[in-house]
């Protein structure tokens, strides 16, 4: 075959290809409905905000991300004032997430309001609960701006 030949092959494929990429979605049928797509199956069981592992976690990790994205020594010394702010704020369906506040003592001696969420299937593949953070004046990347306003109900 030519390579003239081969373009008018590759040409048709991709044409027959964009036509049925843009076919409308199918909604689930009656068997994935049934097996495959059964919902949730959450327990709602999540530590409490004072938790200890979930406040090691916070100040592991915050010191890691500290050291390793922003060049700094900054370090969570102690917690103080933890309180829950919201548990399942939402529909009962969605994921359950406790919102927690309260604040952190820096190692530069300077108190500062942190705001944690801590969420069922967050941890490692899904297998445990997990928790996400936000320190307010240290949201560098501004991923939950503005102050922290995304770790919270």
């Amino acid at each position: 075959m030519s390579i003239k030949h081969h373009l008018i092959a590759v040409a048709a494929l991709g044409t027959i290809l964009s036509a049925v990429s843009h076919a409308p979605a199918q909604a689930a049928n009656w068997l994935e409905k049934n097996f495959w797509l059964s919902g949730p199956r959450y327990s709602g069981h999540l530590p409490e905000c004072h938790d200890s592992s979930a406040l090691s976690q916070i100040a592991s990790r915050f010191a890691g991300k500290e050291y390793k994205f922003w060049n700094s020594g900054l370090t969570i010394v102690n917690f103080d004032r933890i309180h829950e702010t919201g548990n399942r704020p939402w529909n009962p369906d969605t994921i359950p997430r406790r919102f927690c506040s309260g604040r952190a003592l820096l190692s530069d001696g300077v108190w500062r309001p942190v705001h944690y969420l801590i969420g069922e299937d967050f941890g490692m593949i899904g297998a445990t609960w997990g928790v996400e953070w936000c320190v307010v004046g240290l949201d560098r990347d501004w991923a939950n701006n503005p102050a922290c306003r995304m770790m919270r109900p």
